[in-house]
């Protein structure tokens, strides 16, 4: 029963992608993947209106997207086009894009709040909508924008726009959407990067103010950010259980923006390590409840890491269409590399992985609402 439904799915994916990867090649290599279709079930064929590799199908051919969606992609395309992709190899060389001035062109047009509540300046829609905007900003000619641009938008700002006091909304969270300051995400440190349970940076009570020393490491904008959202240890016990967020003024006595660490790659994304001396903020700037900070932290990295996927599939199909180009063109020993059968089972076996990413993807965000959360997904 559920086994043979199971290997019938995976049947019918590996046919798919083997068939569409199939339309990719000129007819005369089509004979070389030796696969023909004529004989299989009508249930396993294509719809023809569908089309691969593609970051704009039909909306009545998409499992998650509507035609809302396609019109808010769209519209964030006319902005890739004309205000980022064409400067993006200057920001590259630069080692930093003009995070104000590209956020405040997003901030107007609405795409960093997308799932923010109105009052605040947000469109109030649900995440599906920001999938959508995270999976059209992988058009971006560099990465290190969408990973910016996803600080900015979804991984510093959730807990505070779900558990902020009205206050630090109107102080911290309305601006962050409409694009007039950046935001920063102060987790990783040295010696806990993935481990957030193990940071040592403090912030300790001392009558109305929290005092906070320590450091934090690999911080996305952190050069230009105005504002952080800081994970600190607040109270002795537990470490998933002594832990607060904290919005911190970036301009205060004491922080000191050490250095701008220089990467691999996503150049144009500034990247500080940056170290906090007795640093004074008042105690209203506190996230919520004392000591929730871990529980806190997770949600929001849960909306980090649907974040990142979504905008690698256009990344990740772009390149799979670019090897197929190269390898068409690339010839070894008379003729091009494509035919080889090897590579043809490569490409096919990528673009079924890249499917695969996406379909978890889909199905995680149908899990993120208020009341079911997609841990188990991601």
């Amino acid at each position: 029963g559920q086994a043979v439904s199971n290997s019938m799915a995976f049947f019918r994916s590996t046919l798919y992608n083997t068939k569409q990867l199939m339309k990719l090649f000129k007819p005369p290599l089509r004979r070389f993947v030796g696969v023909s279709t004529a004989g299989f079930p009508e249930s396993c064929s294509l719809n023809p209106s569908h089309r691969f590799y593609s970051n704009i199908a039909p909306s009545g051919d998409h499992l998650l997207y509507t035609e809302d969606h396609f019109a808010l992609r769209a519209s964030l395309r006319k902005i890739i086009d004309k205000e980022i992709n064409p400067f993006v190899d200057k920001w590259e060389e630069e080692g930093q894009f003009p995070a104000h001035q590209v956020f405040k062109s997003l901030g107007k047009a609405g795409f960093l709040g997308v799932d923010k509540p109105t009052e605040y300046g947000g469109l109030n829609l649900d995440f599906s909508y920001i999938a959508a905007v995270a999976e059209e900003l992988g058009l971006i000619r560099c990465g290190a924008i969408p990973m910016a641009v996803g600080v900015q938008s979804n991984m510093a700002t959730p807990a505070l726009a779900r558990f902020g006091s009205d206050e630090l909304k109107k102080e911290f969270l309305a601006p962050t959407i409409a694009g007039d300051i950046v935001a920063c995400l102060g987790v990783s440190e040295a010696e806990a990067g993935s481990d957030a349970a193990n940071i040592k940076t403090k912030a300790v009570k001392k009558g109305d103010d929290y005092v906070i020393n320590g450091s934090k490491m690999w911080i996305t904008s952190g050069f230009q950010a105005d504002w952080m959202c800081l994970l600190a240890n607040t109270k002795d016990g537990p470490p998933h259980k002594n832990k607060s967020l904290l919005c911190l003024p970036m301009k205060l006595p004491g922080i000191h923006v050490a250095k701008k660490i220089d990467k691999l790659g996503m150049r144009a994304s500034d990247t500080a390590e940056i170290f906090f001396d007795n640093v004074r903020i008042p105690s209203k700037y506190l996230i919520g409840e004392e000591g929730m900070g871990f529980n806190y932290q997770m949600l929001q990295f849960q909306e980090e890491r649907m974040w990142a996927v979504a905008s690698s599939l256009l990344v990740l199909e772009t390149l799979i269409k670019e090897t197929i180009d190269y390898t068409s063109q690339r010839k070894t020993f008379g003729q091009p590399i494509l035919y080889n059968q090897i590579v043809h089972f490569r490409l096919a076996e990528l673009a079924t992985e890249l499917e695969l990413l996406r379909a978890l993807l889909y199905e995680a965000v149908g899990k993120c609402n208020p009341n079911l959360f997609a841990i188990n997904y991601i």
